[in-house]
């Protein structure tokens, strides 16, 4: 009896003892004896990570800025309750009935040494994650560490509701492949959202949990797909499944749609790029209310832009197939040509170009950074190696020279395009280049060439509000000298039109329709250049446009920004809009920090806005833009129509404004297409003004630039969302100037069936 009550004593003893010690742990815990412990206000506001979100005008992420966290966050309501179903069945199935700490599970991984399952509850996991980090190997410390997750589990559950745990949870975990959080995963893996996915999805995801790296569904697809089936058991042993639906799932395969996420690559690089400028701008200028900066790549921001995600992938869509088409021609022509790409260079002038881009590749750059000459580095550029080239086909492994490679990618004609809606100014669209990964130079914004003829709508529009000028008066078409230094060029300056042709009179319509020098030279000489250039800016083309009657025929290096802005004042009734792309930028919490106002400025009258349309609507039903009406037979096609004018024919019968240009030697082709609700500019060129095709049939704007306009209008109008506009250009109500050339009767006016012709390329 005395041994019973010993042995009882005993226990008891030793049970207050080890009672008291744990608690006394706990305690020394939960004040930081044992290491850090967050206090309550980092429990209350964790600090986490989040990649800042680019979101189009249609609701769509295009892309984020992140370092290594790619995570966006998302509330309870946007998970799918499956996911939520299988995370409690296989990670927690007490979760709502326990503190924190479950001590069933915690009883039982003690007595069998988690032979039968473990005991971090989702509340431990997620303690782990915020604040605990990597379970040490160390015996001692590893306790220690469990011990911190136990305290800060239960500081957890005061804090926050069941939901807003599950929620963190999965926000916070890293799945792989850059896929930060539920939200991210699911676009990653599946390119979906986390309330599509269903549930084989939620499942695998959710069995990648314990450890996203060993269950890569990549790399290890049948142990992956063992994990996710064991969460349809346990699924099915909590009720949330049948066990006929269980037998069913484990049959499925993983089905995965991999959406990688990074810089180079999605919807919209270019304008992502620009962007990432335009907000690192804003973050030098805007504070925080505590005085500190903002961080694009680790705040959360959410930044609203006026780009819409359906327009930006026809955009993209029509650049790619028009410019593989292109290239193809391209490529063919230069097959024989010893000096392609280049054209018309001296061997030391084209050596120099190839040195300039040697210095500026990003193998040089490192060969630099790595101590070596730059003899040495010139030597390495000469040594095969192992590289893998772009291709419209596809990358391409290969094994070249890099002097080589940088050749093979001059061969590549490069093209830039942006659409904006007129009326408020916000860019729809954004194409930089032909591929981010590969060619990351912009020219939409960055880029700045000579834009030819499109600049003419700039003149006509200062002779039209100057002179009051109809489209129906007429000039000679004869050579026309404007004298020296009368607007200070030292020399006589009289320009000739590309085709040669002369004789006979011009009408004000026909002679833009068709891109007649001598009409131009006629109007700069009465207008002067310097209301012209002054028109330009006002336009808002910040370039230089110098005051010289040269800038008749576009001469000025203009970029597709400035040319799509500056052409948006023609459909909006005078008034120039400052281009938008971003309308607001909110930070994690939902708060605006930033809200956009629109720039605006009168700067034509509504009726010189007006006849200056009508001129340029003449050029697509009877000048160089004709092609996007007319539909040649395909037995009467030539060469050019039947392999180079990708997606001939368009058939447009709509209201469009619009002029193309070309300049010297086929370097630039430009078109500026316009309907009511969106002006559209694009430019097609070679890295380097040699880089050309020899023929203007081949190289002017109406082959190079118009049929990425017109495949994109094309896609556009196919859409049931995007309501761009075929209606008429609104007309003022008051006129002044006739537009309608039926109601006079001009006499000796030249016929310009043949220019259409030489323009466009017809018959032989």
């Amino acid at each position: 009896m005395k041994k019973y009550k010993l042995q009882v004593f005993i226990f008891w003893f030793a049970f207050t003892v080890f009672v008291t010690c744990l608690y006394g742990v706990f305690y020394l815990a939960s004040i930081g004896k044992l290491g850090d412990m967050p206090d309550f206000r980092q429990l209350e506001n964790p600090k986490t990570n989040f990649a800042s979100e680019i979101i189009s005008s249609d609701n769509k992420v295009l892309g984020k800025y992140y370092f290594n966290d790619n995570r966006t966050p998302i509330d309870y309501d946007e998970l799918n309750p499956k996911t939520v179903e299988a995370l409690i069945a296989i990670e927690d199935e007490r979760f709502y009935s326990h503190p924190g700490i479950d001590l069933k599970a915690t009883i039982r991984a003690i007595v069998f040494l988690n032979t039968r399952g473990g005991a971090s509850t989702i509340s431990q996991q997620l303690a782990r994650q915020l604040f605990v980090g990597v379970r040490s190997r160390n015996i001692f410390q590893a306790i220690v560490q469990k011990i911190k997750e136990w305290v800060i589990a239960v500081e957890l559950e005061k804090q926050y509701t069941k939901e807003e745990i599950i929620t963190m949870y999965l926000n916070i975990y890293d799945f792989g492949y850059y896929g930060d959080g539920i939200k991210s995963a699911a676009n990653i893996y599946f390119s979906k959202e986390p309330k599509e996915l269903n549930i084989e999805e939620s499942a695998m995801l959710v069995g990648m949990l314990q450890n996203s790296s060993y269950y890569d569904p990549f790399r290890r697809t049948e142990i992956t797909k063992n994990r996710r089936n064991l969460v349809f058991n346990q699924m099915e042993k909590n009720g949330f499944i049948s066990s006929k639906e269980k037998d069913s799932l484990k049959n499925l395969p993983l089905e995965l749609n991999y959406n990688p996420q990074s810089h180079r690559r999605g919807l919209a690089t270019y304008f992502r790029s620009y962007l990432r400028g335009f907000m690192k701008d804003w973050t030098s200028k805007n504070l925080k209310k505590d005085g500190t900066k903002y961080n694009l790549y680790v705040d959360g921001l959410k930044i609203y832009t006026t780009v819409n995600a359906e327009m930006q992938q026809y955009a993209e869509d029509a650049v790619s197939e028009h410019m593989k088409n292109l290239q193809k021609e391209f490529f063919r022509q230069n097959d024989t040509l010893s000096t392609a790409p280049f054209r018309d260079l001296e061997e030391d002038e084209e050596e120099a170009i190839m040195k300039r881009t040697m210095r500026r590749s990003e193998r040089w750059r490192k060969m630099r950074l790595a101590g070596k000459t730059g003899e040495e580095i010139e030597e390495a550029f000469e040594v095969p190696v192992n590289m893998t080239i772009f291709s419209w086909e596809g990358d391409i492994d290969t094994i070249m020279k890099p002097i080589d490679s940088i050749r093979y990618y001059k061969h590549f004609l490069q093209a830039g395009m942006m659409s904006m809606n007129p009326k408020n100014g916000h860019v729809m669209a954004w194409v930089g280049g032909i591929d981010y990964r590969n060619f990351q130079y912009d020219h939409v914004m960055q880029s700045k060439r000579q834009i030819g003829s499109t600049f003419k709508p700039f003149l006509y529009a200062t002779a039209i509000d100057q002179l009051k000028l109809s489209p129906c008066d007429s000039f000679p078409d004869m050579i026309h000298c404007i004298e020296p230094y009368k607007y200070g060029n030292p020399e006589p300056w009289c320009p000739t039109n590309s085709s040669d042709k002369y004789g006979g009179m011009r009408t004000l319509s026909n002679a833009l329709a068709n891109s007649k020098n001598t009409i131009s030279a006629q109007l700069i000489d009465k207008v002067g250049p310097k209301p012209v250039a002054d028109l330009a800016r006002n336009l808002g083309v910040s370039s230089n446009v110098p005051n010289v009657p040269a800038i008749a025929l576009g001469t000025p290096d203009l970029s597709v920004y400035e040319m799509v802005g500056a052409y948006g004042a023609f459909a909006n009734k005078g008034i120039y809009v400052k281009p938008v792309m971003v309308t607001r930028i909110e930070d994690k919490n939902g708060t605006i920090i930033y809200q956009s106002k629109p720039e605006t400025k009168d700067v034509l009258s509504e009726e010189s806005s007006y006849v200056t349309l009508k001129l340029l609507e003449g050029v697509t039903k009877f000048g160089s833009g004709a092609r996007l009406r007319h539909a040649i037979p395909e037995d009467e096609r030539n060469y050019i129509y039947k392999n180079v004018v990708t997606g001939y024919p368009y058939k447009f019968d709509n209201a469009i404004a619009g002029k193309t240009g070309t300049t010297q030697n086929q370097s630039d082709g430009w078109f500026i297409g316009m309907v009511p609700n969106l002006v559209t500019g694009v430019w097609v060129g070679g890295e380097d003004r040699s880089i050309h095709f020899e023929e203007i049939g081949y190289g002017q704007g109406a082959t190079m630039s118009l049929p990425i306009w017109g495949l994109f209008m094309k896609k556009c109008y196919e859409s049931e969302t995007l309501n761009v506009s075929k209606e008429d250009f609104e007309e003022p109500e008051k006129m002044e100037i006739v537009i309608d050339c039926s109601k006079i009767k001009p006499t000796d006016i030249e016929d310009d069936s043949d220019d259409i012709n030489d323009l466009l390329g017809i018959g032989n």
